[in-house]
C-alpha cells in the first residue's frame, strides 16, 4: 500500500508557509489530507494546493487530531505553545522558529548533515535551523568530515524575504518613494535599505553581537556535532528580495587545498558547484531563487591562512533555508 499522510501546515498564509505548500506539491509529497492552519485573523482564507482550494482553519487543539506531520512556520511564541500540543496528538512536529533550537531534547536537523538526529525526538519535535546556518552547514559538512573544522569566519548578505511579507512590502514602498524623490519611511525596516545595508536584528548587549549571528554559532556546533568549532559571524541585510549569500573562511585541523575542497563539494549532497571566477562565473542570489541547491563558488586557498580555504555560498533562504529543509526532514523520516 502506498504511504500517504495527513499534513498540517501552521502559518499556511505566511511567506514560508506558502513556500512549504509549494514544495510539498512540487516534490509530490504524499499528502492524503492537507490541514492549513493560521491565526484567527487568517481563518477562512483559501490556500491553493494540488489544484484545489483549501480553507484555512484557526489554530486549536482539534485541528491536530489524526495529523501525521505538522510543519510550523508561525513564529516562536506560537510554536512554544502549540508545537507540544500537536506532538501530544501524535504528530511529528517540524518547527521553523527558533523556539526549540537550543533545547537538548529537540534535534536540530539539516538532512544532508544529520538526518539521524531527527529520528530521536523525546518531545516529538524537530527544529529547523536558521536559514543562514542551513546553507552554510550543507557546504561545511564535507569539509568537516575530511579535515575537521576548527574555525569559521562568516559574513552574511541576507535577503529581505527573511523578514517576511511585511518586510518585502516595506522595501517595495521604500524603492517607490526613493524613485519618486519622496521621503523614505524608515520605520518598518528600522532604517533605509534602498541603496544601503542594515544590521538590525535583536542585539545582544553583553557580547556586541546580534541574535541572528549568535544563532549561527550555536547551531553550527549542534548540527555538526562538534562543540569545539569556533564561529565568528557578521550578519548584514542587503537590498535583495530573495536569496542569501555568504562569504566563508574555513580553518581546518588538517591542511585542506582548494582543489580538494572542490572535489568534496562536487560530490556533496545538496551542493552545486558554480565556480569559474576568471570567466565571471560564480553563484548569484538571483539565480538561486526557486532552486533547491546550495550553490558554492569562489573556492580558493586562503592567502592569509595557508592550509585553509574560502568559499562563496548562495541559496534560496525561503526554500532550502526554510520550507525545503523541513520537507526534506519529513521525507527522510516518513518516506525512507
Amino acid at each position: 500500500m502506498t504511504k500517504s499522510f495527513k499534513v498540517a501546515v501552521v502559518g499556511a498564509t505566511g511567506v514560508v508557509g506558502q513556500e512549504m505548500l509549494k514544495v510539498l506539491e512540487q516534490r509530490r509529497f504524499p499528502v492524503r489530507e492537507l490541514v492549513p492552519v493560521a491565526s484567527e485573523r487568517s481563518a477562512g482564507k483559501k490556500v491553493r494546493f494540488n489544484g484545489r482550494d483549501h480553507t484555512v482553519l484557526a489554530i486549536a487543539p482539534e485541528v491536530f487530531e489524526g495529523v501525521d506531520m505538522a510543519l510550523f512556520s508561525a513564529g516562536g511564541s506560537t510554536s512554544k505553545h502549540w508545537s507540544p500540543i500537536a506532538a501530544s496528538k501524535g504528530a511529528i512536529v517540524i518547527d521553523n522558529s527558533s523556539a526549540f533550537r537550543r533545547d537538548p531534547d529537540v534535534p536540530l536537523c539539516v538532512p544532508e548533515c544529520n538526518l539521524e538526529a531527527a529520528k530521536v525526538r523525546p518531545k516529538g519535535i524537530i527544529a529547523n535551523p536558521n536559514c543562514s546556518t542551513i546553507q552554510m552547514v550543507v557546504a561545511l559538512k564535507p569539509l568537516h568530515d575530511e579535515a575537521g573544522i576548527e574555525r569559521v569566519v562568516v559574513s552574511t548578505y541576507q535577503a529581505i524575504s527573511g523578514g517576511g511579507a511585511k518586510a518585502i512590502a516595506a522595501f517595495d514602498a521604500q524603492c517607490k518613494a526613493a524613485a519618486a524623490g519622496e521621503p523614505v519611511d524608515e520605520t518598518p525596516l528600522s532604517g533605509r535599505l534602498t541603496g544601503n545595508v542594515l544590521m538590525h536584528w535583536t542585539p545582544d548587549a553583553e557580547s556586541g553581537y546580534q541574535e541572528e549571528e549568535l544563532k549561527m554559532v550555536f547551531e553550527t556546533r549542534k548540527i555538526l556535532g562538534d562543540p569545539s568549532i569556533r564561529v565568528s559571524p557578521t550578519a548584514v541585510r542587503v537590498p535583495v528580495v530573495s536569496g542569501h549569500s555568504e562569504s566563508i573562511t574555513v580553518e581546518t585541523r588538517k591542511p585542506l587545498t582548494a582543489a580538494r575542497a572542490r572535489e568534496l563539494l562536487e560530490a556533496a549532497p545538496g551542493v552545486v558547484v558554480v565556480d569559474d571566477f576568471s570567466h565571471g562565473v560564480y553563484p548569484k542570489p538571483i539565480d538561486a531563487v526557486g532552486e533547491d541547491a546550495v550553490y558554492v563558488g569562489r573556492i580558493r586557498d586562503d592567502v592569509g591562512n595557508p592550509g585553509g580555504v574560502q568559499l562563496w555560498v548562495v541559496s534560496d533562504n525561503l526554500r532550502k533555508g526554510a520550507a525545503l529543509n523541513a520537507v526534506q526532514i519529513a521525507e527522510g523520516l516518513l518516506l525512507a
